[in-house]
């Protein structure tokens, strides 16, 4: 019996166990308790985070104050001196030695230069001493004015134009060596009356001493490989190879010097003999036609800042392109050295408000009669009859006020806010029964005035434009008045948007 009950026993021990093992555990959750003060703080926070960022990355529009000022429409060009040269060449070979500076005029029988056709009196001065020479005041004053002119006209970006102050110096050095030269010789008693062969003008004109092969081109001959040309001196001691002659895309300029060997044939000097010269330019066709329009130009000259007035006529040379030809009456003397000069054409100069480009925009504007505005005197504002309908359905009439921004004098129609007024409104006439129908629209090119505090469109009139400013009228009726405030750049706002710094 004890043995059977400890069998049972132990059975339903075994039994006890293996129930606990396939019995299934489930987990506890706790039910969902909303907290509605989280929630708000939530809410607020990501409220307060995004006009947080939207401050930070705003860029608020920048003011700009409406000042007088004035615009002129100025262009710059590089263009060809052309004027009546005569080169003058040697009769005999021989050693030149010259008298006469260049940019001086010269009349007719006047000393230019010596040749020495057996090198002897070169020979002799070299040999003899000749003392330490100081300059006169005047002499002096020859450098200085060589010097502060081409401190002036100096551009570093051109620094070819270093060469004209060296030759232009060694020319003056040259010549007063010269004539203290010949004032020795006279002293000395030395007969030298069989080797040197004195050289005199010709004709009247003004002294130079270079050439360029351009001494015979005619304005109308001019072309654009001209103006493409690299720039070369040559200063008489550096050999020229066959390869650089036969190179068509340089410009070769040959200076002259005293002391120089020279051939029977070889250029001497070369005289300017008309104070009439031209500058010759490219131009568009467009602009060509409305320079010529003008007759009369006013061209300033970048070297020294001087202005002139020049006659205009237009030419359709042989390689198809425009150019302009200006032609003066004074100041050849001043440019006798320069071939090419860089100009700047000043035109028509306009007066008025100086605004940026950057603050012009376009808005489209609806047209109204002004026989169906009321419009307020001396003020902008205005009102309109408008049909309505009432809630069942009966015909009625409100007043629109409205503000002027603009008025077409020919067409009589003012230019109103498309916000307010809206396409196929029905305008009514006051004491009338006659009405209009909204649908008219047209565009104004105005900037954004920030006197209220927001983008209040304003229409301009535009007198001149460059790349940078406009010049627009002042004292319009809808228009800016000096030290208003517009919005720098009207890609920036839009049309009545309010602003804050």
């Amino acid at each position: 019996m004890a043995q059977n009950r400890t069998r049972r026993d132990t059975r339903n021990s075994i039994d006890n166990k293996s129930g606990n093992r396939n019995r299934k555990i489930k987990k506890y959750r706790k039910p969902l308790n909303l907290n509605i003060g989280m929630i708000i703080f939530s809410a607020v926070f990501i409220y307060v985070a995004y006009f947080v960022v939207n401050y930070f990355q705003y860029s608020p529009p920048r003011p700009y104050e409406v000042k007088e000022g004035s615009l002129s429409v100025n262009t710059l060009f590089r263009g060809i001196a052309l004027r009546d040269e005569v080169v003058v060449t040697t009769q005999n070979a021989g050693y030149l030695n010259y008298y006469v500076r260049e940019g001086e005029r010269v009349a007719n029988g006047d000393l230019v230069y010596t040749i020495d056709e057996t090198g002897r009196l070169n020979e002799y001065m070299e040999s003899i001493h000749l003392g330490q020479n100081s300059l006169s005041s005047e002499e002096l004053a020859e450098f200085r004015s060589e010097i502060v002119n081409f401190m002036h006209g100096f551009d570093p970006h051109n620094y070819s134009t270093a060469y004209d102050l060296k030759y232009s110096l060694q020319g003056t050095v040259l010549r007063l060596a010269n004539a203290d030269m010949l004032e020795n010789l006279d002293k000395s008693g030395t007969d030298f009356a069989g080797t040197i062969k004195s050289c005199y003008a010709q004709t009247t004109g003004i002294v130079s001493y270079w050439t360029d092969g351009y001494e015979s081109l005619a304005a109308d001959q001019v072309t654009a490989d001209i103006f493409e040309k690299k720039v070369v001196y040559n200063d008489g001691d550096q050999e020229e190879s066959q390869e650089d002659d036969e190179k068509e895309d340089i410009y070769r300029r040959k200076q002259l010097f005293g002391t120089a060997l020279a051939a029977i044939g070889d250029p001497a000097y070369k005289l300017s003999t008309n104070e009439n010269w031209c500058i010759v330019i490219p131009v568009e066709a467009s602009y060509g036609a409305m320079l010529e329009e003008e007759e009369y130009v006013k061209v300033k000259f970048l070297k020294n800042q001087y202005e002139s007035w020049a006659a205009v006529k237009l030419l359709q040379n042989s390689d198809g392109n425009t150019y302009a030809q200006l032609s003066f009456t004074n100041s050849m003397v001043t440019f006798v050295s320069e071939r090419f000069l860089e100009i700047e054409l000043i035109l028509d100069e306009e007066t008025g408000l100086k605004i940026p480009n950057s603050s012009i925009a376009e808005r489209e504007f609806f047209l109204v009669p002004e026989e169906f505005v009321l419009v307020e005197d001396g003020s902008s504002e205005c009102s309109v009859v408008r049909q309505t309908y009432l809630e069942d359905g009966t015909i009625s009439s409100e007043i629109v006020e409205l503000e002027i921004y603009s008025y077409d004098e020919e067409s009589k129609e003012y230019y109103f806010d498309i916000d307010i007024l809206a396409r196929g409104d029905i305008l009514l006439k006051r004491d009338s029964q006659d009405s209009f129908a909204v649908s008219k629209s047209a565009t104004l090119i105005g900037v954004y005035n920030m006197n209220k505090g927001y983008a209040d469109f304003r229409e301009i009139n535009i007198l001149a434009q460059n790349e940078e400013y406009s010049i627009v009228q002042s004292n319009t009726r809808y228009g800016l008045n000096v030290y208003d405030n517009i919005v720098l750049n009207a890609d920036t706002v839009d049309a009545d948007q309010f602003i804050y710094e």
